[in-house]
């Protein structure tokens, strides 16, 4: 926060494009897998264990500065379900279903668009079909995420071709 009471607006331009590896921040797993789909935890934007940014949309927050987080975020679900797949001899063929939360003022209306930034990430780091997605608008996340994110994925076995590595 500022002095003045209004957020400070994050400097994005130094997320890094590939994430820490998720760590739990609570009693939970970072990702599961059931009947050959793996189910992700909500990743917030982490760079180096901290929070890359705090605050909500339409207060503080724009567009372009959440959608990199968005892309962070998803990045980190990538991983979270890559390493799962990976420890039982799998690895991840799409992701199915995304839900994007969004924390944000009650005027603001553009969640789908910081949701893309997911979106960009996902496809950038898996092809394949877009997943169905949900952006939903909340009041507060976690540590003050902007944005958080949790992927399904297919899975297919590890002997197939690792394009999607």
């Amino acid at each position: 926060m500022s002095a003045s009471g209004i957020p400070a607006v994050p400097d994005t331009s130094g997320i890094p494009a590939v994430p820490d590896a998720p760590v739990p921040q609570g009693q939970y797993t970072s990702a599961r897998i059931a009947g050959g789909l793996v189910f992700t935890a909500g990743m917030t934007p982490r760079a180096g264990g901290t929070m890359a940014a705090s605050g909500a949309l339409g207060a503080g927050l724009t567009v372009p500065d959440a959608r990199p987080l968005a892309e962070l975020a998803a990045r980190r679900a990538v991983e979270a379900g890559r390493q799962a797949a990976e420890a039982a001899g799998l690895r991840l063929e799409s992701a199915v279903s995304m839900t994007v939360w969004v924390a944000a003022t009650a005027e603001f209306s553009d969640h789908s668009r910081v949701a893309d930034g997911a979106s960009t990430a996902v496809r950038e780091e898996l092809g394949g079909p877009a997943p169905a997605r949900a952006a939903i608008g909340v009041s507060g996340l976690p540590s003050g995420a902007p944005v958080e994110v949790a992927l399904v994925l297919a899975t297919a076995t590890a002997t197939a071709t690792t394009a999607n590595r």
